[in-house]
């Protein structure tokens, strides 16, 4: 059996069995058997002695068998790593930061606590999944809707908590932002609520973020100072309706015109759905697939010559290709809004945002979907996806995971995303830096990294900042998923060179991305330190989560 670092196998033993005392024998897991779903099932260390892997995993169902689990930890000294669901696949799993932790796995608690339609919001455990809280509000025809993440498995609670994104409204697609109150088990079993949850009694848990006095929610997201065990989480009145519409631009300078239109539209409200970008001259494309498959179905020989002039532009651009595309009528640009409202709202508005394009880019074209009543009749179609309209789902999250492929079958992905300005600038700036060090650097020969050829366009999940995303593969060839870790970091360095710095990462990574915000002698990451040491002296919660480490694993430690 194995032992966390540092824990004999006497101590480590008599934990196990105080863990079984309070949470039953079924339910604490000691077997390589059973650990197995524990490991990272996408993790660029696979199959290697570095892969890391938990000595146990326990998993409680109430917040009362959380405190006396986290007890035991801190007494024994037992590093425990807390998931929710565990599905935080590309970005560690259920794998622990520190090798050889006990998982403290909180899938059993899944518990629903309310569903207020009125007030649009839901409190709920970190074992609900997307699945569950859509079911449960279609079950009773409850008219919210909740925006979800692109893996419908994914925990409500997890998800925020690692700063994940959906597609809905500005107000609700930055899940963290959304989220309102939380229950939290400290690392000496103490429970605290955050917001209006600290009120005995209250009535507005879910309604009024503040409460009284600071606003301690933050330093639990992408931290290790606490078990999150409830959170209120803000839900989408179910629109009367929803409509895709498709702003169309010929030229390649065109992109400053439809940045601006894009920021201007979510900003002020007119389209207030996610945004989204595609190139179909470039052969990038989402919701604009039908105009790319109608063209790439035609003569084989305008094939070829469209795809040799993609493989020859630099930084997605060379005068052929944009002749090409203004003579084949091949939009350069697409900008991809959602509208949400009674219909003759979001006819008002798509009508507003074509008057103010025609404004600013020549020759615009459009392009609109029916304007929609029902989400499962619209996802069904082109112009939506299920996450437009909160319908959880695994089809997006099952284009970057397991496939076939020769000679080496991909086995995952890791995503390398850092945050850029939200202009066109920004865009042909990130562009221009990373084609550049794919083509020149050494350590990203070889590899085969997605979104870096033709061009990348960037993902605006996030109001005011553009998320430019970049994927690797992760396959069954050791080599390759070192030179991949090599490449990543080699990406990581240059993106802080130039100010752009990572949202959310691999743990693989984690100690150096954060160690990239080094502003002031990286007095971020030592205030982080601070806070860790007041509230886990003996660094038992989720050790190195977001390079985060208790005083004794730190560089330099005795």
């Amino acid at each position: 059996m194995r032992t966390p670092p540092n824990v004999s196998p006497e101590v480590f033993s008599v934990a196990l069995q105080a863990f079984a005392g309070v949470v039953g024998k079924e339910w604490v897991f000691v077997e390589d058997e059973d650990l197995f779903p524990y490991r990272d099932s996408y993790s660029p260390l696979r199959d290697t002695p570095e892969d890391r892997s938990a000595s146990a995993a326990v998993a409680p169902g109430s917040v009362e068998e959380v405190q006396a689990v986290v007890r035991i930890a801190d007494k024994h000294r037992i590093p425990l790593y807390t998931i929710s669901t565990g599905k935080n696949l590309g970005y560690g799993g259920s794998a622990p930061n520190h090798g050889g932790s006990v998982v403290l796995d909180l899938k059993r608690m899944n518990r629903i606590i309310e569903v207020n339609e009125s007030n649009g919001y839901a409190i709920v455990e970190p074992g609900v999944s997307y699945f569950d809280l859509y079911n449960y509000i279609q079950e009773r025809g409850l008219k919210v809707w909740l925006d979800v993440a692109d893996p419908g498995w994914g925990s409500v609670v997890g998800n925020a908590l690692d700063h994940g994104v959906g597609h809905t409204l500005s107000r609700f697609r930055n899940h963290f932002d959304s989220h309102c109150g939380m229950e939290v088990v400290l690392a000496n079993g103490e429970m605290v609520r955050t917001g209006m949850g600290a009120l005995p009694g209250s009535q507005t848990w879910g309604q009024f973020k503040m409460g009284m006095g600071p606003i301690l929610d933050g330093i639990f997201s992408q931290s290790n100072f606490g078990v999150v065990t409830k959170m209120g989480i803000w839900l989408m009145p179910a629109p009367e309706a929803f409509m895709h519409g498709m702003v169309m631009a010929a030229r390649y300078d065109d992109l400053h015109a439809v940045v601006e239109l894009l920021k201007y539209v979510e900003n002020t409200g007119l389209a207030s759905g996610a945004p989204e970008m595609s190139s179909p001259l470039l052969g990038i494309s989402n919701y604009t697939k039908h105009l790319v498959d109608a063209f790439y179905e035609g003569p084989p020989q305008l094939q070829k010559q469209h795809a040799d002039l993609i493989a020859k532009a630099s930084v997605g651009y060379s005068a052929e290709l944009q002749k090409y595309g203004l003579d084949n009528n091949i939009p350069y640009w697409v900008l991809n809004l959602k509208f949400y409202g009674p219909p003759k709202v979001i006819q008002a508005q798509w009508e507003a945002v074509q008057e103010l394009a025609e404004k600013s880019i020549k020759g615009v074209r459009f392009q609109a979907g029916q304007i929609q009543s029902d989400p499962r009749k619209a996802s069904a179609e082109w112009t939506v996806y299920p996450q437009d309209v909160g319908v959880p789902n695994m089809d997006f999250f099952g284009m970057g995971t397991r496939a076939g492929g020769n000679p080496h079958p991909m086995r995952g992905h890791m995503w390398f995303s850092p945050v850029i300005p939200q202009t066109a600038q920004g865009i042909l700036e990130a562009n221009r830096v990373f084609e550049e060090a794919y083509r020149t650097l050494p350590a990203l020969q070889n590899v085969p990294i997605w979104n870096l050829r033709p061009f990348a366009l960037p993902a605006p999940f996030f109001e005011r900042a553009f998320l430019f995303i970049v994927g690797f593969p992760i396959t069954d060839d050791a080599s390759m998923n070192k030179a991949s870790i090599k490449a990543y970091r080699t990406l990581l360095d240059i993106g802080a060179q130039h100010g752009w710095g990572e949202y959310r990462c691999h743990p693989e990574f984690q100690d150096q991305a954060m160690g990239l915000y080094s502003y002031n002698n990286n007095s971020l990451l030592r205030l982080n330190e601070v806070i860790k040491d007041a509230i886990d002296p003996n660094g038992i919660l989720s050790p190195g989560r977001y390079g985060i480490w208790p005083r004794h694993l730190r560089k330099g430690a005795q």
